[in-house]
């Protein structure tokens, strides 16, 4: 396992970074009938290795049976909460399309359940106020906060009643404002969007000028998700950009050519005032658990991503390495 570590010196913080993270249905039961940290199957040390963990929580943590009328409904026992305090997931973002499959009943829940375990999440909340809310942590001498959005479900923006820190791809403005009430209460800031249809191989051109807008405003890190495939790294000015963070465990079906069971650990060291490194580790997804991908899996990673990742520029050496 040694050899994924990145070393952190003081003032330095590495940051796990992974994409959706479904822990209901095919995944809660497995939970059920195995024990809480098995989603995360060999990956687990180098969870509990990074300073700071972020994921998209694609889920609700609820007993609520308020299904509201949509294709999929995900929700897990609350008591799968333990499930992400295994892994030291630090902080989850509730900005996406999942997050009130129960109704606002099963939000609320959510919240609760994520409070008690002292897991900080953004993205959503009781109203308007609560779902735009940054989440700041300090850590190693660096304070870093994190913005939640999802351009997913316009119909669960949050008003005076609970729903997600909904956005319209292009509303820069709103985010230059949200950034300019914490820029100066944070060293490195990260905005958390779930995005975009799902199996999109590359972002267009509405959403690369989106990213750009975003970063120039103020962000150092975009943590992109949605598309439940990765896509391609791009290192804007003295930022990263991850456009999508694929999948990071879950129960779909798969798709034979996207390989949506194929993902990536992305560790990302930061000092208080840039992106210092970035390293890949690649992963696959089997049997309702994530585990670091091996020889044809690991290849098919790294060399999909090396390609996504040219068409901005970036290059990243077959160990999962990229030149800063």
């Amino acid at each position: 396992m040694l050899k994924y570590a990145i070393h952190t010196e003081k003032n330095s913080l590495t940051i796990g970074f992974g994409g959706d993270a479904m822990l209901g249905r095919g995944v809660n039961a497995k939970i059920s009938t195995t024990y809480a940290s098995y989603p995360w199957g060999n990956v687990l040390p180098l969870l509990k290795k990074n300073d700071v963990n972020i994921l998209n929580l694609e889920t609700t943590l609820t007993k609520s049976n308020k299904k509201v009328l949509k294709y999929f409904n995900f929700k897990a026992d609350p008591d799968t909460v333990k499930t992400l305090e295994e892994a030291k997931i630090d902080i989850v973002t509730l900005a996406n399309n999942h997050i009130l499959d129960f109704s606002e009943e099963g939000l609320i829940e959510t919240l609760e359940v994520l409070d008690k375990a002292c897991i900080k999440h953004t993205g959503a909340g009781r109203n308007a106020e609560e779902a735009a809310k940054a989440t700041i942590l300090t850590k190693n001498n660096i304070t870093m906060g994190v913005l939640g959005y999802t351009d997913n479900e316009p119909d669960w923006k949050a008003t005076d009643r609970p729903g997600t820190n909904y956005i319209t791809v292009g509303d820069i403005d709103r985010v230059h404002s949200d950034i300019e009430q914490i820029k100066n209460k944070t060293d490195i800031l990260i905005i958390s969007i779930h995005w975009g249809p799902n199996m999109r191989e590359r972002p267009t051109q509405k959403f690369i000028t989106f990213a750009h807008q975003m970063m120039d405003a103020g962000a150092d890190i975009i943590h992109g998700h949605s598309a439940h495939i990765f896509q391609g790294i791009e290192l804007y000015k003295n930022g990263l950009i991850l456009y999508d963070t694929g999948d990071f465990v879950d129960d779909y079906v798969v798709d034979s050519y996207l390989r949506n069971d194929r993902s990536f650990l992305f560790l990302c060291e930061v000092d208080p005032k840039k992106v210092k490194s970035l390293r890949l580790i690649p992963l696959l997804i089997k049997n309702r658990q994530v585990n670091i991908a091996k020889g044809e899996d690991y290849a098919g990673c790294m060399q999909r991503m090396q390609q996504l990742s040219a068409a901005f520029g970036t290059k990243i050496t077959d160990d999962g390495y990229l030149t800063m």
